[in-house]
């Protein structure tokens, strides 16, 4: 209990201290990017450390900061948003639900720093995201996606939403999986019942998407799924569905497939 009030303390304390300062960095710099490096080294590693996890990252030679990219990756916990900023370093953009835009401090950081929300409930809100997204891209910006669009209750990997590969085959960049293990044991869904322990991260080789065809997304979400479960079963974790790998319309952690059977 002690240690679940002292996170949550230091969590409202380090988001409270560090959020002016990602604003002085992007003013007196003039470049959001900066705000992302105050998340990415300051208060990422702090969340981390407090919650007591270990950080065991492999795959980081397959980042290139240089090469605009959308990393894709599982969830299974609030803790993979730290975690993510630390593992792949670079001062990308996340792609997120609109609700956090409305989270204060945390959702005016987002917004001001440049970060996506996609609102999956009205249509032509998401496809214009996706649209600002793009551009963001083909400007050289990198983003980072949790594509199953919400945490797994389990571990195991839920099948995926379309956007981030629609977002790929639009932008004509390559799409790295990311692959997190343990975060969900650390600091399960929906609760602040922390359990310190190892957060593994493999980073995958980059997916060329030219190599699909242009409308292909259920192919490239596919291969890309494949990839980020056969990660998962290295790294200790449960795996998942290979054959239910796209979300079904509408809804999040349910599978097309398994929503057609029932």
């Amino acid at each position: 209990m002690l240690r679940n009030l002292f996170c949550m303390l230091v969590t409202a304390v380090a988001t409270a201290l560090l959020f002016p300062v990602a604003v002085l960095a992007m003013i007196v710099t003039l470049d959001p990017g900066k705000s992302v490096w105050v998340a990415r080294r300051l208060w990422s590693p702090i969340l981390i450390r407090t919650g007591g996890a270990k950080l065991i990252v492999s795959g980081q030679e397959n980042v290139d900061p240089e090469r605009p990219t959308i990393y894709v990756a599982n969830h299974q916990s609030s803790l993979d948003i730290p975690v993510g900023f630390v593992a792949v370093p670079v001062n990308f953009r996340y792609i997120a639900k609109h609700q956090l835009q409305y989270v204060p401090l945390i959702g005016w950081y987002l917004w001001l720093a440049g970060h996506i929300f996609i609102n999956r409930g009205q249509r032509d809100k998401a496809i214009a995201s996706l649209d600002e997204a793009a551009r963001k891209v083909r400007n050289g910006k990198s983003v980072f996606v949790y594509v199953e669009g919400t945490r797994s209750d389990d571990g195991r990997i839920l099948p995926f939403k379309k956007g981030a590969f629609a977002l790929a085959l639009k932008a004509g960049v390559p799409i790295v999986p990311v692959t997190i293990e343990g975060s969900g044991t650390v600091m399960p869904k929906n609760s602040w019942n922390i359990k310190p322990g190892p957060v593994y991260v493999k980073i995958g080789k980059p997916i060329d998407t030219k190599a699909f065809g242009e409308n292909d997304r259920e192919g490239l979400i596919k291969a890309v799924r494949d990839v980020i479960i056969a990660q998962s079963l290295e790294l200790g974790g449960k795996g998942g569905d290979t054959n239910d790998a796209i979300a079904a319309p509408g809804v999040e952690g349910i599978g097309r497939q398994r929503r057609t059977a029932s």
